[in-house]
């Protein structure tokens, strides 16, 4: 995701930006850019791709004596990975660098167009700036406008900005999105978006706290509560740790991602979603002329969320809908006819079973589209159309936000679609929307639910084997939990629906058989409780994941009362998550690493 860096002294400063940047290239970028203020002049520099391409453009850059700085690597969530689009943004007279999302920029946007201002990218980034220059021209200082601008924005953000009215001032707000300001023994200072930029610069950091703004000058950090209040410093030391400073404090990457599932489904949704209908910019809507079927391939995870994504589309958009499995679709010689649209799902785009099939439907004259995290993969050069599900980078091989991202983008999808066939009334994919806006909150781990899971998880620790069970959505959501499980603690493992269990897998029913019960509220509650209870009277040992208590489960991990099925979905997926993350934990595996596996399968 998105990185930040920020310099205030006498050192290089085009040197300690490009290496905190280089420090940031784990989280993932497909640009990067930094700007200087030296000698009441700025020097700004981007490039697409890679940070040696930055480095090359700045070769002949140099810096000496006291400037200030700021720098940025982007991963595209509004707007195509361009020079254009990279940040930092630049208004008449300053520069901004953010990450996280401006909710209202849209509006932001109309007004300060209306007020004249030109704007050079399709970023919600560049509002901060040109709002700024506004406020500016009435402000009684840049401070005062900077905190008028801060009060405008409504969103999650991590932002510097710098202005040559103040050309040795640093201005900041932190709010949802992280950053921390470090010093040296020179009292120079550094800003980051995480830890490791920092390290080997700073001895002492201030993490800032959520509605935290202010200013950094060469003698003074200022700090502002959301109140206005001035604040005192909170320094404490730095970790020298790089390894552990990329994880933020959790122990492994999967933990990380399966915390930054909020922030990343809110990506996915930014700018997509209108009052009562899904904008997808991407897309031309011809591309569903025509089409009678829609057919989904994909492999492991994400075919999971394929699966998913079949009752959504049935359901939703009223439009015949089947999924395969890659590797075995490329070699059945499948029928193909040319009024169904084919759509292929991969983290990284190059899934070699996925890319094949691709290949296959491109040759048979189908329409194609792609449903990836990666842009320019090859998938998604391939395919006709392409929607990026903006999860950034996941370090960790089992998948928990690539998921997460794929399940929001074929919901909106689908609804995109019911708009396209009539299937749905506006008010009613109005409803749905407003149900997609409550996604984020839904993900948020919350501190009891993880250490509820944790204590549970030693209970988990033997036996010969699990059953997830679920029906409708929650039945792909059986499968993946099962998934999770197998990948990183190496225990037996199936998913099943519900209503499958007296069909053969109830043979295996008995204490050592541990039964994951997805049982949500409102969805066919009763029924799958009526499945539970045949596995418990079998004396199968129970774990229900539910928000209503259920008196035949042997372990019950409650979750919230949510009026939608789907938001229970997506707090039943936290839940298996870190369930399998706990139970591989105990067992002492590695896992971000897991044996066997790797993270993109581009082997058959």
């Amino acid at each position: 995701m998105c990185g930040i860096v920020g310099y205030l002294g006498e050192k290089n400063t085009k040197e300690i930006l490009l290496s905190g940047l280089k420090e940031l290239e784990y989280r993932g970028y497909d640009s990067a850019g930094i700007a200087v203020l030296q000698d009441d002049n700025f020097e700004s520099y981007k490039a697409v791709g890679k940070l040696v391409n930055l480095e090359e453009k700045t070769k002949n850059f140099v810096t000496k004596d006291f400037a200030i700085g700021i720098g940025h690597t982007r991963w595209a969530t509004h707007g195509k990975p361009t020079e254009l689009n990279a940040h930092p943004h630049v208004g008449s007279e300053s520069y901004v660098v953010h990450n996280g999302i401006i909710e209202n920029y849209a509006e932001l946007k109309r007004e300060l167009i209306a007020d004249g201002v030109t704007f050079l990218s399709q970023t919600d980034t560049e509002v901060i700036v040109h709002l700024f220059e506004k406020n500016l021209k009435t402000a009684a200082s840049a401070f005062d406008a900077f905190t008028k601008t801060i009060s405008q924005l409504k969103g999650a953000y991590a932002t510097l900005l710098v202005t040559k009215s103040e050309a040795k001032t640093i201005f900041f707000a932190k709010n949802g999105s992280p950053m921390l300001v470090g010093i040296d023994n020179e009292n120079e200072k550094y800003f980051a978006s995480s830890d490791t930029p920092l390290i080997g610069h700073c001895s002492d950091v201030n993490y800032f706290e959520d509605g935290d703004y202010g200013y950094v000058t060469p003698t003074e950090i200022a700090i502002f509560d959301m109140q206005g209040k001035k604040k005192e410093t909170q320094f404490q030391k730095l970790s020298t740790n790089k390894l552990s400073a990329q994880k933020d404090g959790f122990r492994f990457f999967m933990e990380k991602e399966i915390y930054e599932q909020s922030h990343v489904i809110a990506d996915t949704l930014l700018g997509r979603l209108h009052e009562s209908e899904i904008l997808f910019d991407e897309l031309d809507p011809t591309l569903f002329d025509g089409i009678n079927e829609i057919k989904l391939c994909a492999c492991g995870t994400s075919y999971h969320s394929a699966l998913t994504a079949t009752y959504l589309f049935e359901r939703y958009a009223k439009i015949k809908t089947s999924i395969e499995v890659a590797s075995e679709f490329r070699y059945r010689s499948p029928i193909m006819t040319k009024d169904t649209l084919f759509v292929v799902i991969s983290q990284s785009g190059e899934t070699a079973d996925t890319l094949e099939t691709l290949k296959m439907a491109k040759a048979a004259g189908l329409k194609t589209l792609v449903i990836c995290n990666v842009d320019n993969s090859s998938m998604v050069r391939l395919a006709d159309a392409c929607i990026l599900t903006r999860a950034g980078v996941e370090k960790g091989v089992a998948s928990t936000k690539a998921f997460a991202t794929q399940v929001t983008v074929f919901w909106m999808l689908s609804l995109y679609v019911a708009k396209l066939t009539q299937a749905l009334k506006t008010e009613e994919i109005a409803t749905q929307i407003a149900l997609l806006r409550e996604v984020p909150a839904s993900v948020i781990v919350q501190d009891s639910m993880h250490e509820r899971i944790k204590r549970l998880s030693k209970r988990y620790l033997h036996g010969h084997g699990f059953f997830f069970i679920g029906r409708d959505v929650f039945f792909p959501l059986a499968l993946e939990g099962a998934l999770k499980l197998k990948e990183i603690s190496y225990l037996h493992a199936e998913g099943y629906p519900s209503g499958e269990m007296k069909h053969g897998p109830i043979a295996l029913a008995d204490p050592e058989l541990f039964t994951i019960a997805l049982l949500p509220e409102n969805l066919l509650y009763e029924k799958s409780k009526s499945n539970v209870e045949e596995l418990s009277a079998r004396d199968s040992t129970i774990c229900a994941i539910s928000p209503l208590e259920f008196d035949k489960a042997d372990d019950f991990i409650q979750t919230k009362h949510h009026d939608n099925y789907m938001l229970e979905f997506f707090e039943m997926m936290l839940v298996v998550q870190l369930l399998s993350l706990e139970i591989s934990v105990r067992l002492g595996n590695d896992v971000d690493m897991p044996r066997n596996l790797a993270k993109s399968v581009t082997v058959e």
